[in-house]
């Protein structure tokens, strides 16, 4: 699938902001869908993902601030991102589709966004 995030940008502490990527091709809804993040210098990061019956794994550091949603009507997978904190800032990529499995996420090795940018700071 051909993958296109969306949304990013610069937000104060404490702020909100929404991640959109849509995926190409007719199967979304069957998709098991992850978003990412990378932040200069660290790996990435698994942050969240969705599987085809919208059962969600959330990274410790985000939940009960992010939410992962879908729409599959759209061919899109949505991060959205509360309380936001420094630590957040990172460039955020989507990725699909993955397969879930027991609240685990395993990425598609080659399948991402081009990533986009969040960067929280006031």
């Amino acid at each position: 699938a051909q993958l296109a995030e969306s949304g990013g940008g610069l937000v104060q502490p404490g702020g909100s902001v929404r991640l959109s990527c849509v995926a190409s091709g007719n199967d979304f809804k069957f998709y098991d869908m992850g978003w990412y993040r990378q932040a200069p210098g660290k790996q990435r990061d698994l942050v969240a993902a969705i599987d085809s019956s919208g059962n969600t794994v959330y990274a410790d550091s985000v939940q009960g601030r992010f939410t992962i949603s879908r729409d599959n009507a759209k061919n899109t997978v949505y991060l959205q991102m509360n309380s936001l904190k420094p630590e957040d800032t990172a460039v955020y990529y989507c990725n699909g589709p993955g397969s879930y499995s027991r609240a685990t996420y395993y990425p598609h090795g080659s399948s991402w966004g081009q990533g986009t940018q969040v960067t929280v700071s006031s």
